[in-house]
């Protein structure tokens, strides 16, 4: 599956800044239908870059997961990456 139809956007809210800075994490809003699996295996594609664990959570019909990325792919390079710092 094209891993650009799971991840569809970044999130860049104030949470999402403070959590790429303290934990290493980004947020997505991703497809309502993948899971976790498929999406941590999307974003590793996307980016070339390691995760260690996907959350996802659910909201008006949204669905956002909160990716953690591991110690040698840090989440600031990544959102350089996407124009979101």
């Amino acid at each position: 599956m094209d891993p650009y139809k799971i991840v569809k956007h970044p999130l860049s809210t104030e949470k999402s800044i403070r959590l790429m800075e303290s934990q290493n994490k980004l947020i997505f809003v991703v497809d309502i239908d993948a899971d976790k699996g498929v999406i941590k295996k999307a974003v590793e594609d996307m980016f070339k870059a390691k995760v260690d664990s996907v959350r996802t959570y659910i909201r008006c019909g949204e669905k956002r997961a909160y990716i953690k990325f591991a110690d040698e792919s840090p989440a600031i390079d990544i959102a350089t990456q996407l124009g979101l710092m």
